[in-house]
């Protein structure tokens, strides 16, 4: 994607030539030597995609304070999506996500740091934090290492809501990406969860997320492209000490240096990984009214 410059807006030339013309009429005026322009020239990007064929540790990395627009579903909509794709003329792999839908709405999420948060202490060696939903109301807590990008737990955003406290500090990261990042790769990691608590009461439970890498390929959204985008897909189980398992799917996009660029979430208790209808849809895009 490329950017206009801003065009250059010189002073008008009626100004130019008289202030050239009263100078040269000064038979006193001495020229100063001057040096030449010397720019900076542009600062060098952290991260540029060389689509190799995998995702390390080094391109996947959070940009804290920087907020990322996705256009995104209503709340009350579903929307069929296609996982399985196609193969285009170059016989590649390719996905056609960039249709148009009237009723998306903008979310904007950025990731912050631990620090300053009312429960930091909880995870001394948690590095930066996400929204976990799309209201903000919870938020999930990471570390990101040369292995693998760790989930550390869940809270929620303010102290005292009025749905009441969420702390859920799993007793053992779960890994979320394992680096590098490659088609075919897949792991299950299980987090526990003791003494947490949920919505204001006390919780203890076990959840298991089952990961594949399932493909790599052309990603095309509304507003631009994705070469070779990588397809994550995660089955996700809830197993609270007390009361009825749970679980969900998700599948995401994602590409080198951008993280994730869309992501379809199932409705609970789907039986396919290639699901076809999603109660929720994020998709990278420029946030323009």
């Amino acid at each position: 994607m490329t950017r206009r410059p801003a065009p250059w807006v010189p002073l008008s030339l009626s100004l130019s030539l008289s202030v050239a013309l009263s100078v040269g009429c000064d038979d006193n005026l001495t020229h100063p030597e001057r040096d030449a322009y010397d720019g900076e020239g542009l600062p060098p990007l952290l991260c540029v995609p060389n689509l190799d064929g995998r995702i390390d540790a080094e391109e996947l990395e959070a940009v804290l304070g920087v907020p990322v627009s996705y256009l995104i579903s209503p709340p009350s909509e579903t929307r069929t999506i296609d996982l399985v794709g196609g193969i285009g003329p170059d016989g590649r792999q390719f996905w056609d996500w960039g249709a148009d839908y009237a009723s998306d709405q903008v979310l904007e999420v950025e990731a912050t740091e631990v620090a300053g948060k009312w429960y930091a202490s909880s995870f001394p060696t948690g590095e930066f934090v996400t929204p976990l939903d799309a209201a903000g109301t919870s938020e999930a807590v990471y570390r990101h290492e040369d292995t693998g990008l760790y989930l550390l737990g869940m809270a929620s955003k303010e102290e005292s809501p009025a749905a009441g406290q969420t702390l859920l500090v799993y007793s053992s990261p779960v890994l979320v990406y394992r680096f590098p990042l490659v088609p075919g790769d897949r792991w299950v990691s299980v987090g526990e969860v003791v003494g947490g608590t949920l919505r204001g009461l006390p919780y203890a439970g076990r959840d298991t997320y089952e990961v594949e890498v399932a493909g790599a390929g052309r990603l095309v959204l509304p507003d631009l492209e994705f070469s070779q985008a990588m397809l994550v897909q995660v089955r996700t189980v809830v197993e609270p000490a007390a009361g009825a398992s749970v679980s969900q799917r998700q599948a995401s996009f994602v590409f080198e240096c951008f993280g994730e660029v869309a992501r379809a979430v199932s409705r609970p208790e789907e039986s396919s990984a290639n699901f076809t209808t999603a109660q929720e849809v994020r998709r990278y895009g420029l946030g323009l009214d």
